[in-house]
């Protein structure tokens, strides 16, 4: 049987986490892929801590319902982390159907 190895990298957040990180036309599709299945998207920021259970994120204005822009979307993402350029930002797309988080990643750490 073999064994399972630690994965020694920087600190796992969300969704992608354990893949390189992302090119800024890499997150454009994903928001893009969120935005084309309906869900709505939001903008989260948190402190950066050294312990994950302890992080809160904070939401960037109210969720963006029914917004269908990448561009838009991308603009409140900028705008957070221009606002708390020492905090982690991620986006979050909200699944109505399904009434929980259809996906969520860190865009800035």
């Amino acid at each position: 049987m073999a064994t399972v190895q630690a994965y020694k990298s920087a600190k796992k957040y969300e969704t992608f986490s354990y893949m390189p990180q992302m090119s800024p036309e890499q997150v454009r599709r994903q928001i893009g892929f969120a935005l084309a299945k309906g869900w709505n998207p939001a903008v989260e920021h948190t402190e950066r801590s050294t312990l994950a259970k302890v992080s809160f994120w904070y939401m960037w204005k109210l969720p963006m319902f029914g917004e269908q822009s990448v561009d838009a979307v991308i603009e409140e993402l900028e705008a957070c982390h221009r606002e708390f350029p020492d905090h982690m930002v991620r986006f979050v797309a909200y699944d109505n159907y399904a009434q929980s988080q259809g996906t969520a990643f860190v865009v800035y750490r």
